[in-house]
């Protein structure tokens, strides 16, 4: 049984699409290779950063709170 064959979107290579090829169905294993292998950046947030992030989150809970429990009398 022949597997179909596809052209991959990223590189735009001939590739046969078969049924345990991890990845995506439109790129070739070389490209599902090279997406996979580079390293997930993660961003560390600087201590000013994480200060002004805390000031926000107590701002909206505060707001929050307010709209929850307000009394209208």
């Amino acid at each position: 049984m022949a597997f179909p064959i596809k052209v991959c979107a990223i590189c735009s290579e001939e590739f046969e699409l078969r049924p345990d090829k991890p990845g995506f169905a439109n790129r070739c294993p070389e490209c599902t290779a090279q997406e996979s292998s580079e390293p997930a950046a993660k961003h560390r947030l600087t201590a000013d950063e994480l200060k002004a992030q805390k000031e926000v989150d107590a701002a909206r809970r505060h707001a929050i709170r307010d709209l929850l429990y307000r009394k209208d009398s």
